[in-house]
């Protein structure tokens, strides 16, 4: 009887021990919180917003209420959708991610180049593919698509970082991406695009002397298409002279500044506002903005960017604290992508940059965009709750993403120095050499033999 107590004496800390290192595995981060109440807070109101953007002009359209909650019932669906990929690449999906990114740059880039040739046409830009109820746009997969391959490469191989021939695929890869994106047209997701990759080779160390000539040249690309186009030409007249083109190209942007002129600090009200009913084209994607204006005034813009703040905050902080660099520079890429692509959304609408029809992050009405926005939240949230993604062995049978590779960029300017200087030493202790308290214990050993009967 003694004997049985004793053994469930000592199988009980077991248990409990059991059960705590369960919920510590199960636990998660501050940032892990705040990332997440940021992208549920940006998708509720985001929600809120399509319906008061579009119910306007769909009842205006059909003379009736029978479709006025049409695109805020597709939204609910593409999100519930999106929150189930977000859940399940949160909790499983990062390494089978990272093997399958040669699989998603290259579908990516194949239907970059299927949408040129059969892809559905919208006011002049061939950007989707499908018909009805089922389009994709195959541009938001790209830019998922290309953080994850350029995140991958310089995680395999750190080097790359020190001279833009070595990482010049990504540079080429990204370039031929987005001359295929610039051929749909759309510069809007060009540009961000470009800042995302940008961000992702800051994140993994790249020189800024080697990202100020890239800079250059990308500059003065944009400049050239830019003049060598008509309808981009006009964007940037009428950014320039405002007043110049209140009825043609500069309409959109004239008619957004008055809606945010009409909101005042607090806004005339969720569903009062009077730009969206046809003054305001395509008022529930890309101008979404200027419906926030209007309807909820400075507060509800200040909102807006305080959540992509929270939400910014938390993804750094994040790859700052990430267990691998793949994580680092993954988390680091994406979460520039979905605050670049906010600010120029915003600063466009503010009459700060000319109109390129980036949509609102979570908030504006697409598809496409929720979902790869709301993949690349749950690859984020996965390297919060601590996951991290080996790399495949080479042929020698090593792992080609050691810790020798360490960013300087998100590590605060950590020296790799000690870490190496330290590692070397414990292989030593390791392996038996040069130690002295190594040599102790064979010391003691030997002296054990002799002691033996």
């Amino acid at each position: 009887m003694s004997g049985l107590s004793v053994a469930l004496g000592r199988a009980r800390p077991a248990k409990s021990k059991k059960r705590k290192a369960k919920s510590r595995r199960v636990a998660v981060s501050t940032e892990y919180n705040l990332l997440l109440t940021a992208t549920l807070c940006l998708l509720a109101f985001g929600a809120v917003m399509v319906f008061s953007a579009s119910s306007t002009t769909q009842v205006l359209q059909n003379g009736g209420l029978a479709d006025s909650a049409y695109y805020l019932q597709r939204t609910l669906i593409v999100g519930a959708i999106g929150l189930v990929i977000m859940h399940f690449t949160a909790r499983y999906g990062l390494g089978s991610i990272r093997r399958a990114t040669p699989l998603l740059l290259g579908g990516s880039i194949f239907l970059l180049i299927v949408v040129l040739g059969a892809g559905q046409s919208v006011n002049g830009a061939t950007r989707w593919i499908g018909s009805g109820s089922v389009q994709i746009q195959p541009s938001e997969l790209a830019k998922v698509a290309l953080v994850l391959y350029a995140a991958d490469l310089l995680a395999r191989e750190p080097k790359r970082v020190r001279s833009i021939q070595g990482f010049m695929p990504i540079l080429l890869v990204t370039g031929a991406s987005c001359l295929l994106i610039m051929l749909q047209p759309d510069m809007g997701t060009t540009l961000v695009l470009a800042f995302a990759v940008g961000a992702t080779l800051i994140a993994a160390g790249v020189a800024p002397r080697d990202l100020g000539k890239i800079a250059l040249v990308i500059g003065i690309g944009v400049l050239l298409m830019t003049l060598i186009e008509p309808y981009r030409m006009a964007r940037l007249t009428s950014f320039l002279n405002p007043g110049a083109e209140t009825e043609g190209a500069g309409f959109q942007a004239q008619q957004a500044k008055i809606a945010l002129g009409s909101g005042g600090l607090f806004g005339v009200g969720i569903g009062n506002g009077v730009q969206k009913a046809f003054y305001l084209p395509e008022a529930h994607t890309d101008m979404i903005s200027a419906v926030i204006g209007e309807e909820l005034g400075l507060v509800g813009i200040l909102g807006v960017v305080g959540l992509f703040g929270m939400f910014g905050f938390a993804g750094l902080r994040i790859a700052q604290k990430a267990k691998d660099n793949y994580g680092k520079i993954l988390v680091a890429g994406l979460t520039s992508m979905v605050l670049v692509t906010a600010m120029i959304n915003l600063f466009a609408v503010m009459g700060l940059a000319p109109l390129t029809g980036v949509p609102l992050p979570f908030i504006s009405y697409g598809n496409s965009a929720l979902l790869s926005c709301l993949f690349a939240v749950g690859l984020i949230l996965n390297v919060a709750r601590g996951g991290t993604a080996s790399a495949a062995r080479t042929a020698g049978g090593r792992g080609s993403s050691g810790g020798s590779g360490k960013l300087r960029i998100v590590e605060g300017g950590r020296s790799g120095s000690r870490e190496r200087s330290g590692s070397s030493g414990a292989r030593r202790a390791k392996s038996g050499g040069g130690g002295g308290g190594n040599r102790g214990s064979r010391g003691a050993r030997h002296g054990g033999r002799r002691r033996a009967p």
